[in-house]
């Protein structure tokens, strides 16, 4: 299976200076409360995002965790809209009403970010169950985290999938850590992929850091599962260089050994990229530098285009909650 080459790469990278500048944007936002809340940092995980979704076709799908702006973006999201819908403003994708962890686009095969731990899967599976009914090639990929790999509709839907043969390909972003809880310690596994065995499902691990890794693996399993050899689950080994959300920094939150991040952040996936674009001649330091700017640029445009968005009316408090559009009741007394 062919790999990231020439042009691709340096997309890739691209795709991955995006993810990590609009990331440190929406930070700096939030700390400054300019958007409401919080939000989950992808921060390092770059690689995996940009890595799979490379290797999808546009009609295919996936689904996102609460760390999920890195898949929408991967998959071709809009940095304005996503940025509006941070601020709460009208022009994000779900009209302001959604936020950060219910970011969605159906037409680019995006079902949605998922605030519930491990909810994407058999949102995922439903999908990969049209395809193979309707015979649309369609692939469904949902994202989950090593905590997730714990849920027992996790567990369903890999048994369901493989009984179905569903094209399919999960893919675990194995970060160590569930909020503060050490993978380590909440497992009885020391890989996630080798609980593939017991589904008859296949599963391999990968280099999560590195962006050729990734799609060279997600290529094959993708193609593996469109052409109806069923699901796959695909373990990448990746680290969040930042906290949990972000107000673990605020909050003075410290259970990681600093040497494990000073370790992981030496594969940092923009470094790592950077070195074998610099390394293979398709990309010299000032074309990497042309690159951080000119995403510089549309993440300032996407923050002015989200600052400027007006915010939703009152009268649709109460809108879009139901498929057909069905009003809901207001609630005695309003």
């Amino acid at each position: 299976m062919p790999g990231l080459q020439g042009r691709q790469l340096l997309d890739a990278y691209r795709a991955m200076v995006r993810i990590r500048l609009f990331e440190e944007r929406v930070r700096d936002r939030v700390n400054a409360n300019d958007i409401p809340g919080v939000c989950h940092e992808y921060i390092g995980q770059e690689a995996v995002a940009v890595g799979v979704c490379t290797a999808l076709r546009e009609s295919d799908v996936i689904t996102s965790t609460h760390r999920g702006h890195g898949h929408v973006i991967a998959k071709g999201g809009a940095t304005n809209r996503m940025m509006a819908e941070l601020y709460g403003r009208v022009d994000g994708y779900n009209r302001g009403k959604g936020g950060s962890m219910h970011i969605a686009d159906v037409s680019l095969g995006i079902y949605g970010a998922n605030g519930i731990v491990g909810a994407g899967l058999p949102i995922a599976a439903g999908a990969a169950w049209t395809s193979k009914r309707k015979g649309t090639g369609v692939v469904a990929v949902p994202f989950f985290g090593d905590g997730a790999s714990n849920q027992g509709v996790v567990h369903e839907t890999m048994n369901m999938a493989a009984i179905f043969k569903l094209p399919m390909v999960f893919v675990c972003e194995n970060n160590l850590y569930a909020i503060s809880a050490s993978f380590r310690e909440m497992s009885s596994v020391e890989h996630v992929h080798t609980r593939a065995a017991a589904y008859g499902m296949h599963g391999e691990a990968v280099d999560g850091m590195d962006v050729e890794a990734v799609h060279e693996a997600a290529s094959r399993l993708v193609e593996r599962a469109r052409r109806g050899d069923g699901p796959s689950l695909l373990e990448c080994k990746t680290y969040r260089l930042v906290g949990h959300f972000t107000a673990e920094q605020a909050l003075g939150l410290s259970y990681r050994p600093k040497e494990e991040v000073a370790e992981w952040t030496k594969r940092d996936p923009l470094l790592v990229g950077e070195a074998s674009l610099l390394r293979q001649g398709v990309a010299s330091a000032e074309d990497l530098e042309q690159v951080r700017a000119e995403v510089a640029a549309e993440i300032d445009a996407a923050t002015e285009f989200a600052q400027a968005s007006a915010w939703p009316p009152f009268d649709e408090a109460l809108a879009h909650m139901y498929a057909d559009a069905t009003a809901a009741r207001p609630m005695r007394g309003w």
